[in-house]
């Protein structure tokens, strides 16, 4: 696999990072939820569980996606990225259904839940949130020095697994000092619904992707600002845009005087090529140049 680049180094240590810690946090969760039995263990457990799933997935992505561009993948392969998400919404709204559908039943029963050795869960869950805000200030290095996309995403999801880790210890904490054991059925169904949430952000943002969607509105603007304004450029048509995981995918048509030579106008394209790819790094750009008949 082609990792000559730092950049593709940083992503490659963030994804790995990011599949032992998931690991790591699954290991003490289930300890922790034999210990204790609360139901806000189970629910930040599956959420771990599906991060190790999930930052697997992302790891493989990361390596697929590294490869070059070759005869049967023309514009690379970086649609893995999204294929890849949109399994991992699926798998992280069914947990979510399932934490909800229990948590629901556990607050209506007419017998509360019973929670045990409190203070172990507590211990357990504070680990958890250290190893979870060390990944996190990793994969925000890695994401503002390579503008990776998957790298990004998955920093905010681990940001998201603080809620539900934080949300066990305040639930451990009130049933062992106020005896609310039914706050842990609370902060459950508060958790699986943060979950269904993000895995319906996730697998619209996937499916978009795999349809082609062109890329958001912000991004679409700018690059018409650039070419615009740029110089030599009498006009321009046919802005094309779509993403592809961590890749935008442009096409532009300008218009350029008829009357300068071949190499002035390949120069003005080249230009604005190199502009645009340094407002987005992850561009590959198409520039098809036209004949401006005023």
């Amino acid at each position: 696999m082609p990792y000559s680049t730092p950049s593709q180094k940083l992503n490659l240590s963030a994804g790995a990072a990011s599949v032992s810690v998931a690991a790591v946090l699954v290991g003490l969760k289930l300890w922790a939820l034999w210990a204790t039995g609360a139901l806000s263990i189970a629910a930040s457990l599956a959420d771990s569980a599906l991060d190790l799933l999930i930052s697997a997935a992302g790891l493989i992505a990361i390596v697929y996606a590294a490869r070059p561009a070759d005869e049967d993948h023309s514009f690379g392969h970086t649609s893995v990225e999204d294929l890849v998400s949109l399994g991992q919404a699926i798998f992280v709204a069914a947990s979510g259904a399932a934490i909800l559908w229990t948590g629901v039943e556990r607050l209506i029963a007419t017998t509360p839940p019973v929670l045990a050795d409190e203070g172990a869960g507590i211990a357990v869950m504070a680990l958890s949130a250290l190893l979870t805000a060390a990944l996190v200030l990793w994969q925000r290095r890695v994401a503002a020095r390579t503008g990776n996309k998957v790298v990004a995403a998955d920093m905010l999801h681990y940001v998201g697994d603080l809620l539900p880790t934080l949300g066990a210890m305040l639930a451990l904490w009130l049933s062992a000092r106020f005896g609310w054991t039914r706050a842990d059925s609370v902060i459950a169904i508060i958790a699986a619904a943060i979950m269904l949430r993000g895995a319906s952000k996730i697998f619209v943002s996937s499916w978009h992707a795999l349809m082609d969607r062109a890329a958001p509105d912000s991004i679409v603007k700018s690059i018409a600002e650039i070419a615009e304004i740029w110089p030599g450029v009498r006009g321009f048509h046919d802005l094309k845009t779509r993403t592809a995981g961590a890749k935008l995918f442009v096409q532009l048509h300008i218009e350029l005087d008829g009357e300068q030579s071949l190499e002035a106008a390949h120069a003005i394209a080249k230009s604005l090529k190199r502009a645009i790819l340094d407002a987005h790094p992850q561009a590959d750009v198409i520039i098809h140049m036209d004949v401006w008949h005023g």
